[in-house]
């Protein structure tokens, strides 16, 4: 296999590519719904109960799928295990190949792909178009890292004495995705566990059916064994089930905080029928901090800030959601945010020009309204969007400050386009305002003073700083991707490390100071 590069994103400011991608969506509307079945091995299950919707027209349906029971849950175990021996048999270098395929495979319909994350999960074009782009990065990275880790690492050698240190796949992995990426996260944490020789049972957002059918067509369409990656469609309760299934060994999830806590207490019982330990991998909430300094360049903070925050309307676990200010700076930087999130441009997914789309659903849409007034209460809303479009979950963005510092706004993940500006003293007020928060996923620094940099890149407790840039967009391989604390357990997404947490090392010692050999 060549060597791993980035699948480059599309061109937007290219006429031609914007028609290609309006002419996949116009080719997509008559599919619409799409019908998703529960998929066990080569079992076709339930494909009606569960409805995915547009979030900016939510009238329209998107995928119709199968609500997973608990006799689904069991099943698809039961059958990745059944799969597991043939799967794990098979050499690192033809797992690879498997995925490598399933990759040309979602390469060639990626238009199709962008256009349904569009429909299903209203991620404006660009974003969508990098998330494909992200899950055909994952599929190709973990393929060459597989062949990579089966050759094993170097032990020390005596003489009289060999020693050998192999990878072995754990078994089966649960993987329990979000809608926010809808095919990119899945692809990471499915293509990790395939490619170390698991079997797989995927069990995705309730809100993004469609987007996860596709990319089960993909991997088997490259040559995943049925029962080695099964679909599960529906709600919490089949996620609860595969959780806490004795069968399975290593639990892979993405998601918020608080189910992500349930999800390792869940999985730390270890029932008498359940011989092993599971691995839990998680990547959980953030509430994300961009330091700005004295000395800070404001023509790179103000638009960096605002793409951190505002971007697929701040739901990333990665979005900025507080900025800690040097009080120097402070009132210049307000002032040019304000400004800047006036004019944010908010609309339905599939238009060019949005930057800001709907939130996910009415549940999300009510929740950051229910923070926009504990702010206004508590504080001052400096900045927002005064009208969005009727008929979808839009929220305005805001920029916020004068809270106090016990305010929730400024403690809880809001996911959603609200971002607080704090004024701080010095650089280490800052600091210590970031590491009292229990989460640490990402954070930014803008910064023209070496010794600050050095500074924060020491104290500051998140997985990702980004030093001069937005502080969301994580590449595959460029920057492994996850948190600390409760912003996550495990290791690094898209790092040379990641599939570590999918196999359990076994170690080989032999006596070579043999008193003859057999004779057969």
């Amino acid at each position: 296999m060549r060597p791993f590069a980035n699948e480059p994103t599309l061109e937007l400011r290219r006429a031609p590519v914007r028609e290609a991608l309006l002419a996949a969506r116009r080719e997509l509307e008559p599919r619409l719904p799409l019908r998703v079945p529960v998929l066990v091995g080569e079992e076709r299950g339930a494909d009606s109960g569960l409805e995915s919707t547009d979030p900016g027209a939510p009238s329209r349906v998107v995928a119709a799928g199968g609500v997973a029971s608990a006799a689904d849950v069991d099943a698809a175990v039961r059958a990745a295990a059944e799969a597991f021996p043939r799967w794990s048999g098979r050499s690192a270098a033809q797992r690879a190949e498997v995925l490598v395929r399933a990759a040309a495979w979602l390469r060639e319909r990626r238009l199709e792909a962008a256009a349904l994350e569009v429909r299903e999960c209203a991620k404006p074009w660009p974003e969508a178009d990098a998330d494909v782009c992200e899950a055909i990065d994952f599929l190709e990275y973990h393929a060459r890292q597989a062949v990579e880790l089966e050759r094993g690492p170097q032990l020390l050698q005596v003489p009289g004495e060999r020693n050998m240190m192999r990878y072995a796949p754990r078994g089966v992995v649960a993987a329990i995705s979000p809608w926010n990426f809808p095919i990119a996260i899945p692809a990471g944490m499915v293509s990790a566990a395939l490619a170390a020789g698991n079997s797989v049972v995927l069990k995705p957002a309730e809100q993004s059916p469609g987007c996860a059918l596709l990319l089960v067509t993909a991997l088997r369409a490259g040559g995943v064994p049925p029962g080695a990656i099964s679909l599960l469609p529906g709600y919490g309760e089949a996620g609860a089930a595969l959780v806490r299934h004795p069968g399975v060994h290593v639990i892979a999830f993405t998601g918020s905080s608080t189910v992500g806590l349930e999800l390792v207490r869940a999985a730390a019982e270890t029932p008498a029928d359940q011989p092993h330990v599971k691995r839990v991998v998680s990547e959980m909430g953030g509430k994300n901090c961009v330091i700005v300094d004295s000395d800070a360049d404001l023509d790179d903070a103000v638009p960096g800030i605002v793409q951190s925050a505002f971007v697929y309307a701040g739901q990333k676990c990665s979005a900025a959601a507080r900025v800690l200010a040097h009080e120097a700076v402070a009132d210049a930087l307000i002032e040019r945010l304000a400004g800047a999130v006036r004019v944010l441009q908010v609309g339905r997914a599939e238009s060019f020009a949005t930057e800001v789309p709907p939130v996910i659903e009415r549940e999300a849409q009510e929740r950051i309204e229910g923070y926009a007034r504990t702010a206004r209460e508590e504080g001052e809303v400096i900045a927002e969007v005064g009208e969005v479009p009727e008929g979808g979950w839009f929220v305005p963005p805001r920029l916020v400050a004068s809270l106090p510092p016990g305010s929730r706004v400024l403690r809880e993940e809001i996911f959603g386009p609200l971002l607080a500006v704090e004024r701080c003293a010095s650089i280490d007020a800052a600091l210590d305002a970031m590491t009292e928060s229990p989460f640490a996923l990402t954070g930014g620094l803008f910064s023209r003073n070496p010794a600050t940099v050095a500074k924060v890149a020491r104290r500051a407790p998140v997985g990702n700083l980004y030093v001069n840039r937005h502080i969301t967009g994580a590449m595959v391989g460029r920057q492994p991707f996850g948190g600390n604390r409760r912003s996550g357990t495990g290791s690094k997404a898209g790092g040379p490390d990641y599939l570590l947490q999918f196999v359990e090392p076994r170690v080989v010692t032999e006596n070579t100071m043999r008193h003859g050999l057999v004779v057969e």
